[in-house]
């Protein structure tokens, strides 16, 4: 099953790519077959703001993490055309908007990376992966993700 056959299975449709937010690129295409995806948040709908451990809870976060990768993946996808051309996930960095004394990053970014792995399987899907605590992210977001991918 392709890609956006999985995410129909799963539930999910990709959002439109996230406008910029400043000077950058959304994406950048290597010659060599890799796109770096700049961080993208949670938003798809409406704003969402929180910080966890504090004002939102490590589930409820691990569902804001799953959004921003649609983010991530609906940019990736705005660049490349088709998300059946990813070979493999290389990378993620997860940003947690964490309270001072919250400790699990790990499991709040399992929100993305399990959806990863649910689209592309274990062995292209399974990101080498940081997720770190941040006191604090643009417009009060939960979570921002960025993310490297090697395609055809």
């Amino acid at each position: 099953m392709d890609v956006y056959g999985k995410l129909k299975e799963l539930g999910l449709t990709l959002p439109e790519a996230p406008a910029k937010g400043g000077v950058y690129t959304p994406c950048k295409l290597t010659e060599d077959g890799y796109a770096y995806i700049s961080g993208c948040g949670p938003v798809i709908d409406k704003p969402v703001v929180g910080r966890v451990g504090q004002t939102m809870t490590k589930e409820e976060a691990q569902i804001q993490s799953r959004n921003s990768m649609l983010n991530v993946l609906a940019v990736l996808e705005k660049e490349i055309g088709d998300l059946n051309k990813v070979k493999q996930v290389v990378k993620i960095l997860v940003f947690v908007n964490s309270a001072d004394d919250f400790y699990e990053q790990p499991f709040v970014a399992n929100g993305g990376s399990q959806l990863l792995v649910d689209l592309f399987g274990e062995e292209a899907g399974a990101p080498t992966r940081s997720a770190v605590g941040m006191n604090v992210l643009p417009g009060n977001i939960p979570v921002e993700t960025e993310a490297i991918f090697e395609v055809e």
